[in-house]
């Protein structure tokens, strides 16, 4: 009997699969097949051990395509927007991962990287590494979220000049200075530039102060026109560093390289972006 569940779960997840379906939750399951609780558990741990099936969330399970069953799960893209509106929350991809599907990365990205309203705890996905990034002002930037279209359906993305806000929001997310630079130099050309000033509005203004500086050290500086009128519109900016961490470290935490006069900026070294 208990081999019988377990055919009849695999059979089940056979089905969605080839109906382009990619996720389930225990509660359907159990209706589809007329089991109980116990009897959905014993089956679906059994086609984990087999690598069939994810279980990123409590009741939430991902189906593993044989394509990637050496990979331990789907790509993230494939899923994350089922697994956001199963927990309820707004989202988009973001930070270093949008911007390499935006094409302006030099390197893989380790983390699959998304922003949300809750604080939720990592999640590892076979090779992958689901990270969250907690942000409470999600209404405040919608005019950066863009959907896109993935092999399974649709997720949320930031857009250009929402990524590169939060390459300066989240630095340690980010790779650093160095690594920000780099990104920025290839994803400044795909910026829409009056989207960036409407964002710079409800953005912290060092994070603005920051990427206004660097884009217009990396030749992008007819971005930062409109950018810097909708700073300058929420009064006197204060002096900010470029680099905290930098500010904190002795070897840099003397004389500043630059006091950067338009965007009140103190860089104590200059970013180094990648050719």
């Amino acid at each position: 009997m208990l081999y019988d569940r377990r055919s009849a779960l695999s059979g089940y997840v056979s089905g969605l699969l080839s109906t382009g379906r990619m996720v389930f939750t225990a509660d359907e399951a159990e209706r589809a097949l007329g089991v109980g609780h116990g009897a959905f558990l014993d089956a679906a741990e059994r086609l984990q051990r087999r690598g069939a099936l994810l279980n990123p969330r409590q009741g939430f399970y991902v189906v593993v395509p044989p394509q990637y069953a050496s990979w331990g799960a789907p790509p993230p893209a494939w899923y994350i927007d089922a697994l956001m509106r199963r927990e309820g929350q707004a989202y988009y991809v973001g930070l270093l991962k949008a911007a390499e599907l935006r094409g302006a990365t030099h390197q893989a990205v380790m983390e699959f990287q998304v922003v949300t309203a809750k604080r939720l705890p990592r999640i590892r996905a076979g090779r992958s590494m689901i990270v969250f990034y907690f942000r409470k002002d999600m209404e405040a930037v919608t005019a950066g979220i863009e959907e896109r279209k993935t092999d399974t359906g649709t997720m949320k993305i930031s857009s250009a000049a929402l990524t590169a806000l939060d390459l300066l929001r989240y630095p340690q997310a980010s790779g650093g200075m160095d690594n920000i630079a780099t990104v920025l130099s290839d994803l400044g050309r795909t910026i829409d530039r009056e989207q960036l000033a409407a964002l710079s509005v409800v953005v912290q203004r060092p994070v603005v102060q920051r990427l206004g500086y660097l884009l217009d050290q990396l030749g992008h500086d007819e971005l930062t026109g409109p950018m810097q009128e909708s700073l300058g519109a929420r009064g006197t900016l204060p002096w900010t560093e470029l680099d905290r961490q930098e500010a904190r470290d002795p070897d840099f935490a003397s004389e500043p390289l630059q006091r950067d006069v338009r965007w009140r900026i103190i860089a104590r070294r200059l970013p180094q972006a990648d050719a």
